[in-house]
């Protein structure tokens, strides 16, 4: 239903069409690859986990080992708990992981099935076992939300199951969102250079973009360790990237009463840790926000490294000015990414007339408008969106270049423009998990692809060749 001339509910079909998000036990398992010595188990069937799998090799290019309790006829009738049981037992006896996370699915929530009790009669069984694995459990139905709801559901999970009292010491908490590995571990470096200690979760930088081994690991290296996590609830202060986070699930709104939808703000109720909600901090704007926050929670300066590779930046702001001004850009993706990137469109005058995101919390238009009214006054926003929307919008838009990840592609080959990949997930491209997105850097990879792009197009489309700009 149209409400106005810049807002779209997609409500006005059964079904959606090439859906632009994901299955939240897909956010989940990336949540759980992101934690020491853990392997995820999809409570439901062997399809969930099987494309979630397909999903996330072709994206990372890496193995990729998520359990199912393998669904049927009649564990849909009956119930799963000896499915769950048994599941449990082989992959201890495969992986012998630290951690265990389990991700609920459409079919293992409708049928009701109660993971606490499961988990609890799995324990009861074994007593005397020391070497029991820690269980964490993510509600994640997608009927419920997008793969960011699973993913800000699971970190939620984690730190509510993880996080310990204790003694304030004098560390930060990163909670960073569903960003590139290479982001992950640039943010690492930003942190440790204000002399922080932290914990950063969830980071899947090593386990989902391992150099290459000599000997199969069954459970690959790297993630936020089980120390570090409990050191979340002794922490001065929480940084999260993000303010429009899980809002968009349904369950949250209904069901959750204290309306908490991420582990900031859990930390902050029940642990009394300042959380910090930003945009994701892409672009200058955004990023000296963080670099400020950085420095106040430290009481260090900005590092000189930074404040050299924001004067780059800006340079190349100028240098390349003429080439982006008044382009008109499609953008899509997570909702809270899609803010992060919309506001660095327009810090470089590009105008996003369409901003698009599968996410379904309604925030999307608030979040923009509120931060830059001027610069999307004239912006078409759809919520809950699906690309054959997207298309026909941009079909009578005229845009330049669109902005996303790779699933959009066949929309730009059709309006003949380019398409710059970012975010998740890129299928078409190699080195999707090594796209710099955040901060001075990643905007200023950002900057240099665009411009390249849109030099590109009008170069291949030019009646006559030339080499110069």
């Amino acid at each position: 239903m149209q409400k106005d001339k810049t807002t779209i509910e997609i409500k006005q079909f059964a079904a959606s069409r090439n859906a632009c998000k994901l299955c939240s036990p897909l956010g989940a398992s990336m949540v759980f690859k992101g934690i020491e010595g853990c392997i995820p188990m999809i409570h439901g069937s062997q399809g969930c986990a099987t494309y979630i799998r397909r999903y996330l090799i072709s994206h990372y290019k890496e193995p990729m080992d998520i359990a199912s309790s393998n669904f049927s006829e009649e564990t849909t009738i009956y119930g799963g708990n000896r499915n769950f049981i048994q599941g449990i037992d082989n992959i201890r006896k495969q992986y012998a992981p630290l951690v265990m996370g389990i991700a609920t699915t459409c079919l293992s929530e409708t049928i009701g099935e109660d993971i606490p009790s499961l988990i609890g009669e799995y324990e009861s069984l074994h007593t005397e076992d020391e070497n029991m694995p820690i269980f964490i459990h993510a509600s994640t139905p997608s009927y419920n939300g997008t793969h960011m709801d699973g993913f800000h559901e699971t970190v939620l999970s984690t730190i509510k199951t993880l996080a310990e009292e204790g003694k304030r010491e004098h560390r930060v908490n990163i909670l960073s969102g569903f960003i590139s590995t290479v982001d992950i571990r640039m943010i690492k470096t930003i942190v440790e250079d204000f002399g922080l200690e932290y914990t950063l979760f969830p980071d899947y930088s090593k386990s989902m973009d391992n150099p290459c081994w000599k000997d199969y690991l069954l459970i690959p290296d790297g993630g936020t360790t089980i120390e570090d996590l409990k050191k979340t609830g002794t922490s001065t202060a929480t940084i999260e990237f993000g303010t429009i986070l899980n809002k968009g699930s349904i369950a949250d709104r209904i069901i959750n009463k204290s309306n908490i939808v991420s582990g900031g703000e859990w930390l902050e109720k029940n642990m009394y840790i300042q959380n910090h909600q930003i945009i994701m901090p892409i672009g200058i704007e955004a990023t000296d926000v963080f670099m400020d926050l950085l420095a106040t929670i430290s009481g260090v300066p900005v590092p000189e490294k930074y404040t050299l590779q924001r004067g780059r930046l800006i340079d190349a702001y100028i240098d390349g000015h003429k080439y982006v001004f008044g382009k008109r850009a499609i953008v899509y993706g997570e909702e809270d990414f899609v803010v992060g990137l919309s506001l660095f469109l327009a810090e470089i005058g590009i105008q996003p007339i369409i901003v698009a995101s599968g996410g379904e919390s309604g925030l999307l238009k608030k979040e923009l408008l509120k931060r830059n009214n001027k610069a999307f006054a004239d912006t078409m926003f759809l919520s809950g969106a699906d690309f054959e929307t997207i298309r026909e919008v941009a079909k009578e838009m005229s845009p330049d270049i669109v902005i996303g990840n790779s699933k959009g592609y066949y929309i730009a080959r059709e309006l003949d423009i380019p398409i710059a990949r970012v975010g998740f997930p890129i299928h078409d491209r190699v080195g999707g998990p090594r796209i710099k997105h955040l901060c001075y850097e990643g905007a200023q990879n950002l900057f240099d692809t665009i411009v390249n792009l849109l030099l590109d197009y009008k170069q291949e489309h030019s009646p006559i060749g030339y080499k110069y700009m």
